[in-house]
Parts: structure tokens; C-alpha cells; sequence
């Protein structure tokens, strides 16, 4: 009988860890299911808010959404994928949202700004860096905002780094800023042709932008 109750037993035990295991898949199922939704809110969230920039500044609007999509391309010719491109995305999204510290008097103002009001202007990046920082959810999105205004020569804000001491998606994100930028009509000037505007991204290659990622950005805009 001894080898029976053994063989019973054995099956009993075989059954409760069947149990034990289809209870974690059902849990590690669930916990996916919940990671995906958050996942999905997240990015809803994050839409929402580049959406509210785009709406305070009317002569920006669209903007938002045409450098992630050109940022995203190069940061795909560069290798990255999965999360690392998700958060190259809402990093780009996301670029401006220092903005939102920005007095209206001076955002919105339609002609030049004054030295003083620069110096104002040149704090978003900074107030962008604050406002995100305490989301540790976006923190591998943190250096778009933060770095997107330092130029490769190190003349630029808030921190004037150089170079490669520039994060790798800033520097890639740099440039498709500009682009769309002087691509687009201003209250204080109209759009520039696309030869102009690609002939200055070249002269800035080196000084204003990583020589690389301009050319990446020329070689896929073509």
C-alpha cells in the first residue's frame, strides 16, 4: 500500500504546485494587464499635456507633434527601440513643458524680447527639469526637456555643457527643433524656404549641433 499512498501523495503535491503556478500566471498576467494600462495612461497623460503647450501657443501649434515624430525617426536609425524609443517620445513631447512657468507677458509676446525677458525665457528648460524630476516614471525622459538649448560648442543653457557631455537624445532632438522652427511662420518673420533652413543646420554643424546628428537628420529628411 506504502507505494499507493506514496504515488497519491505525489500527485497531490504535483496538483497544489499545478495550482500555485497557474495562480501566478493569472497573477503575473494581471500585474502585465496593470503595467500595460498604466503604461497606456502614462502616454495619454503625456499627450494631453503637450496638447495644453500647443494650445497656449497658438503660433506653435503642431509643433510638438512633427519634431517627436522626426526625433523618434532618428533615434530609430540609431538603434533604439521598445521602451528606450517610448521615452525618446515623450521626452520630445514633452520639451516644452517648462514653458508653462513662463510669464504669458513674454511667451506670447509678439515682437523680440528684451535681454531681460530672455533671461526669463531661458529659464524653461530648468523649470521643465523641476516640474518632471519628482516622476520617477519619466526620468530616462528627463534630458529632452533639461538639455534640448545646449549647443555642441558649449555656449548654450541652462548648464552649457559641450559635446558629448550633451545627452545623446538632446543632441539628436536639437536639431529637429530648429528645423521645424525656422520651417514655420513666427509673429516676428515668416517661414524660411527649406534650402535656407538646411544650409544653416549644416553651418551649425560642429557649433550649434553634434556634426552627426546632422547628418542622420539630413540623410532621413531626403
Amino acid at each position: 500500500m506504502t507505494p499507493i499512498l506514496n504515488g497519491w501523495t505525489f500527485l497531490k503535491t504535483l496538483a497544489g504546485q499545478l495550482s500555485l503556478a497557474v495562480n501566478e500566471f493569472d497573477l503575473f498576467n494581471d500585474l502585465q494587464q496593470s503595467n500595460r494600462e498604466l503604461e497606456q495612461a502614462y502616454a495619454a497623460t503625456i499627450e494631453g499635456w503637450s496638447h495644453a503647450l500647443d494650445l497656449r501657443d497658438k503660433e506653435t501649434e503642431g509643433h510638438s507633434q512633427r519634431v517627436t515624430e522626426m526625433t523618434v525617426k532618428i533615434a530609430a536609425a540609431l538603434g533604439y527601440q521598445g521602451k528606450d524609443l517610448a521615452f525618446i517620445r515623450y521626452g520630445a513631447l514633452l520639451h516644452d513643458i517648462g514653458k508653462m512657468g513662463v510669464p504669458d507677458q513674454i511667451l506670447l509676446k509678439p515682437g523680440a524680447l528684451t535681454p531681460e525677458e530672455w533671461v526669463e525665457m531661458r529659464k524653461h528648460p530648468t523649470y521643465g527639469y523641476e516640474f518632471l524630476l519628482p516622476n520617477k516614471y519619466l526620468e530616462p525622459a528627463l534630458s529632452i526637456p533639461y538639455c534640448h538649448h545646449e549647443k555642441w560648442d558649449g555656449t548654450g543653457y541652462p548648464r552649457g555643457l559641450k559635446g558629448e557631455e550633451i545627452p545623446l537624445p538632446a543632441r539628436m532632438f536639437s536639431v529637429v527643433d530648429v528645423w521645424d522652427a525656422l520651417n514655420s511662420d513666427r509673429p516676428y518673420r515668416k517661414a524660411w524656404p527649406l534650402e535656407r533652413t538646411l544650409a544653416h543646420i549644416r553651418e551649425q554643424a560642429g557649433v550649434s549641433f553634434d556634426p552627426q546628428m546632422v547628418e542622420i537628420f539630413i540623410r532621413l529628411l531626403q
